[in-house]
């Protein structure tokens, strides 16, 4: 498990409230089955007028991750203020190729097909057919690729990932979103974080921009904790916990 909150308050000629936490949590239950999940908030005004409340949470269902290629099914909740979406989910499933998958670097790649359905607090859009509906619902692709390294003896860890997700019935709506961050370790478990995101929806309600770009940087603490049982079902390096695998 691994959790971060930054934040800040300025008061006086300008007001400034900002609050933006994460939590990510892998969990192997068995040998072969593993859950990650990853949710992120973000909350921010300005002179009292709220600019952002969102909510954002990934959640993936692995079958034997430790394979060079392995099935996954995905679930994803979200919600944004700013682009007027009161509630999106999708649900699918999809595959990964572990390209490179060593102690110090992971790179992998993933193709899924997902159902989408986003409820919007408006019915007008930059593209007229969508026009008149506060909902809209459609299959998508997702093409994911997304990695960490450890640098400098351990002293950096950088990680990344990016995704695109075109939709099957209409070449206009597609988003994507890349993600850059890293890691300064300080002190057992404790470590100094930054992270860029970039975010662009092709489908936008009249008036929303159809890009954001958000920069973070605050504290972060992870907690690991390994199955310490010396039988021989857990003990032999075949039967090692999975998700220092699939981080």
């Amino acid at each position: 498990m691994r959790i971060s909150v930054a934040g800040n308050y300025q008061n006086g000629n300008v007001e400034v409230a900002t609050i933006r936490s994460k939590a990510d949590m892998l969990y192997a239950p068995v040998q072969n089955i593993v859950f990650k999940s990853q949710n992120v908030s973000l909350y921010q005004a300005f002179y009292g007028n709220k600019a952002d409340n969102d909510v954002f949470s990934r959640n993936y269902l692995y079958f034997q991750p430790r394979n060079k290629i392995y099935p996954f099914a995905i679930a994803y909740v979200s919600a944004n203020f700013r682009r007027k979406i009161e509630l999106r989910y999708f649900a699918g499933a999809g595959a990964t190729w572990q390209i490179w998958n060593t102690p110090a670097h992971v790179f992998k790649v993933s193709a899924a097909a997902v159902y989408e359905a986003t409820r919007f607090n408006s019915t007008v859009y930059n593209f007229s057919e969508y026009n008149g509906a506060d909902k809209i619902a459609l299959w998508r692709g997702t093409a994911y690729l997304g990695g960490w390294s450890y640098l400098f003896g351990r002293r950096l860890r950088l990680y990344y990932d990016a995704y695109w997700q075109p939709a099957f019935n209409n070449q206009r709506n597609y988003r994507s979103q890349f993600d850059i961050g890293a890691d300064f370790p300080v002190w057992k478990g404790l470590s100094f974080n930054v992270l860029y995101t970039f975010m662009h929806e092709n489908v936008v309600v009249e008036k929303i921009r159809k890009d954001d770009r958000i920069l973070t940087f605050g504290l972060a603490y992870q907690i690991k904790r390994h199955n310490t049982s010396t039988s021989p079902a857990t003990s032999s390096p075949a039967h090692r916990p999975v998700p220092s695998k699939i981080r």
